[in-house]
């Protein structure tokens, strides 16, 4: 069989940094290309497909800082969801990039008991194209319950450079979040992540996780809350919602790390009907900055908070009020 060659233009490349120094390939790998699974990447290594500095080598090799890491994804690996027109709030679009404000409550991607009306099939049906690139051209994602701005690749140009500079974390994004308690300043939460060891549906801190980072700053304090601005050094899945959780600080109404409703000391019933009716994570992706695949220009784009987050911190102002 004639050996495939692979044109060194074409392939998605990430330098390995410091903090994944000496970790296997394959792991490293999984860390810089967080949009296909470790052991689809370890098949690729295998192939050929996923090179270190040019050079063929094991998914159990062993990398240093520097390194260079060439992708070719096989384009076999195509989307076959099925278009349908949804309404999009779409804020951006150009024939390689589309911006988008995702409401709270539409599930990215089709999957078990969500084969329709998924934000990718209404990219599929406003935009044909983007059924001939991985993941329908979703280069990142929000929770279900999450809202804000979301950022998906309309050519084959603008994946290869999204995925490259999610991987090298030059995309910007920042939230606001409403947390229980009180912090006394900002600050970066800085604890791995990995699958809870119990609940296949959770994610947790754990020594053996991916290395993760949340910086946040305080927005507004409150008596028994706090409005945080937060950003991620790293994009790990349910990351604000595992790392506020963890600090003793979840999410007001996050239905997985919140655990029970909890009523603040002497709060009145106005208060307690905000919080107890508000029945989703109190999280917005308010702004995300990244570099246009063509043009090299920096764009940058915001979405106010949605009503119903809104109208929560309104209530949490009020209180302070009295």
């Amino acid at each position: 069989m004639e050996e495939e060659v692979f044109n060194s233009e074409e392939a998605l490349k990430v330098d390995i940094p410091a903090d994944l120094h000496g970790i296997r390939l394959d792991a490293a790998a999984a860390h810089l290309f967080p949009d296909f699974s470790r052991s689809r990447l370890a098949e690729w290594i295998k192939a050929g497909r996923l090179q270190r500095n040019h050079q063929a080598s094991r998914p159990k090799d062993k990398v240093a800082v520097d390194d260079q890491l060439l992708l070719w994804p096989e384009t076999e690996d195509r989307v076959e969801w099925a278009p349908e027109p949804l309404p999009l709030d779409i804020l951006y679009e150009d024939e390689h990039v589309i911006v988008l404000n995702k409401p709270a409550g539409l599930v990215v991607h089709p999957a078990t008991g969500h084969q329709t009306g998924t934000l990718v099939n209404g990219l599929l049906a406003h935009a044909p194209e983007m059924s001939a690139l991985p993941r329908g051209g979703i280069v990142h994602r929000l929770d279900k319950d999450t809202s804000g701005v979301m950022l998906a690749a309309r050519s084959a140009i603008a994946h290869k450079s999204l995925v490259a500079q999610l991987a090298d974390r030059s995309v910007s994004r920042l939230y606001s979040a409403v947390c229980r308690g009180t912090f006394t300043g900002g600050g970066t939460i800085d604890a791995p992540i990995g699958r809870h060891p119990t609940s296949r549906l959770k994610m947790a801190v754990v020594e053996d996780g991916k290395p993760s980072r949340t910086h946040y700053r305080i927005e507004k304090r409150f008596s028994a809350h706090t409005h945080l601005s937060v950003s991620l050094e790293t994009g790990r899945t349910h990351q604000i919602r595992v790392h506020l959780a963890w600090r003793k600080h979840p999410l007001v109404g996050d239905p997985v790390y919140a655990g029970r409703a909890m009523r603040p000391a002497g709060a009145s019933d106005q208060l307690v009907a905000a919080l107890t009716g508000f029945r989703r994570q109190a999280l917005h992706a308010r702004q995300l900055t990244f570099l246009h695949p063509q043009s090299q220009d920096s764009m940058t784009f915001e979405t106010p908070i949605p009503a119903d987050m809104a109208g929560v911190l309104g209530c949490l102002e009020q209180e302070d009020a009295v």
